[in-house]
C-alpha cells in the first residue's frame, strides 16, 4: 500500500492535524490521482466537528478533489498519465445492485462518499481530498476540460454539480425568474450557472455587501432579505427558488415569493428542523424540494457546460497549514467565495 499525507480530524472537538495513512492497493479498473488542489466544502466542517452525527474518526475530509492521473491500472481505458481529472464526492455507488443506474446512483443505497465512509469491502475508510494522492475507480472520475484551470475548477465537484441539478431538473432558462437564497461558496454558482443557462436570476442575501459581486456575476438584481420590504415587494415573483443557505430561516416567508406552481428547491442543510406551514403551499400549488449534487453521468455534463461557457468558482488559494483558520472564516461568511487547498503546501 502507498503511504499518503494529509490533513485529519481525529476527535469533533479538535483542530485539523497532519496525517499520515495508507490508501489501498490500485485495482485493474482503478486510477491513482495525485492531488494539486482541493476545495473546502461548508459539509466538511459539518462532518469534521460531528455536527450531523455520523462522523468516523480519524477522518480526512475533501470532496472537491482536482489532481492528475499518476497511474492507472491495466483494465482502465478512458484515462491516461497526466490527465488532469478530478473526483466529487462520492467513489463508488449502487452497491449491492445487479447494474449500476447512472441517472439517479446518488439517490439509492450503496453510495460510496469520498470521505466519511467505508469501501465497499465494509472495512476500509475512505478518506478525502486533503492528502497528496487518491485511489478511485474509473468509472467515478470525472475529466476537466483544457480551460478550466484546476484550482478554481476544483469547487465545481460539489458546489457546481449542486447548483446546476437542481437548475437543470427544474428547466431554468429564458424567460423564467430564478431566485438564489444565499451569496455564498453555493449560491454565487448558482448565480454564474443560471445566467450561463438564459434564466432572470435574482439573489437574495442577508445584507447588500456582496451586491456587486452578485452582479458582475451574471445577477439582474440583489435584494437584502433583513429587509422586511423585499418580501412585500417580492411577493409571488419567482418561478423557482433555490435555497443554499445552512442557517435555520423562514422558509416560509421565502415561499410566499413564489408564483402559482412554483417551485422552492433546499441545497443547504441546516442543522436544524424547519417548521413549514400548510398555507405556505396550498394557496399557489407550490412545492418545496431538495436536492444533493449529482450523478458521475450528470457531473460530467456540467464540467463540460462550464467549459463551454468558461465558468469557475470564484477562489482563494490556501496552504493546508491554514485549513483551521479558513473553517472559522467559512463559518463568519468570510470568504468569496470558496476557500481551495494548494496540496503542494503540504511539503512545507
Amino acid at each position: 500500500m502507498a503511504i499518503a499525507k494529509g490533513y485529519a480530524a481525529t476527535d469533533a472537538s479538535k483542530p485539523l492535524t497532519p496525517f499520515t495513512f495508507e490508501r489501498r492497493e490500485p485495482n485493474d479498473d482503478d486510477v491513482v490521482i495525485s492531488v494539486q488542489y482541493c476545495g473546502v466544502c461548508h459539509s466538511d466542517i459539518h462532518q469534521a466537528r460531528n455536527e450531523w452525527g455520523n462522523s468516523r474518526f480519524p477522518m480526512v475530509p475533501g470532496h472537491e478533489v482536482a489532481g492528475v492521473v499518476s497511474a492507472v491500472g491495466a483494465g482502465v481505458t478512458k484515462f491516461k498519465v497526466g490527465d488532469r481529472v478530478g473526483v466529487g464526492c462520492f467513489v463508488n455507488s449502487c452497491i449491492g445492485c445487479a447494474t449500476r443506474d447512472l441517472d439517479y446512483e446518488h439517490f439509492l443505497p450503496g453510495l460510496t462518499q469520498t470521505y466519511n465512509d467505508v469501501e465497499a469491502d465494509g472495512t476500509t475508510p475512505t478518506y478525502g481530498g486533503y492528502s497528496d494522492q487518491i485511489v478511485v475507480k474509473e468509472g467515478y472520475v470525472l475529466s476537466f476540460p483544457d480551460n478550466i484551470p484546476l484550482d478554481a475548477g476544483a469547487p465545481l465537484l460539489c458546489a457546481g454539480i449542486t447548483l446546476y441539478s437542481p437548475l437543470r431538473h427544474w428547466k431554468a432558462g429564458p424567460g423564467m425568474k430564478v431566485a438564489i437564497v444565499g451569496m455564498g461558496g453555493l449560491g454565487h454558482m448558482g448565480v454564474k450557472l443560471g445566467a450561463a443557462m438564459g434564466a432572470d436570476i435574482t439573489v437574495l442575501s442577508q445584507t447588500l455587501s456582496k451586491k456587486e459581486d452578485g452582479l458582475r456575476l451574471g445577477a439582474k438584481d440583489y435584494y437584502a432579505t433583513s429587509d422586511a420590504e423585499t418580501f412585500t415587494k417580492l411577493a409571488g415573483t419567482f418561478d423557482l427558488i433555490i435555497c443554499t443557505v445552512g442557517t435555520t430561516i423562514d422558509w416560509n416567508a421565502y415561499l410566499g415569493l413564489l408564483k402559482f406552481d412554483g417551485s422552492m428547491v433546499l441545497v443547504g442543510v441546516p442543522e436544524h428542523a424547519v417548521p413549514v406551514y400548510a398555507f405556505s403551499v396550498i394557496g399557489g400549488r407550490k412545492s418545496l424540494s431538495g436536492s444533493m449534487i449529482g450523478s458521475i453521468k450528470e457531473t460530467q455534463e456540467m464540467l463540460d457546460f462550464c467549459g463551454e461557457h468558461g465558468i469557475t468558482s470564484e477562489i482563494e488559494k490556501i496552504n493546508i497549514q491554514d485549513i483551521n483558520e479558513a473553517y472559522e472564516r467559512v463559518i463568519k461568511s468570510d470568504v468569496r467565495y470558496r476557500f481551495v487547498i494548494d496540496i503542494a503546501s503540504l511539503a512545507a
